[in-house]
């Protein structure tokens, strides 16, 4: 399965909630971003790992 670049959030398809399925680090093991999977149909994202942290966009939980 292909991993989609996501820069901002504009998940489509009705994707509303993610897992965190691994992580991606650089050559000193520090995380740079994450991949996300929708759970509704399976595709997969790469995003910044500190989107995540901004609660004006993501909402942790089932809502």
């Amino acid at each position: 399965m292909s991993v989609q670049q996501m820069d901002g959030i504009a998940a489509g398809d009705k994707e509303k909630h993610f897992w965190v399925t691994s992580l991606v680090k650089d050559g000193q093991e520090a995380i740079i971003a994450c991949i996300l999977e929708a759970v509704i149909n399976r595709h997969e994202y790469q995003i910044d790992w500190r989107l995540l942290e901004d609660t004006s966009v993501w909402q942790p939980g089932w809502h």
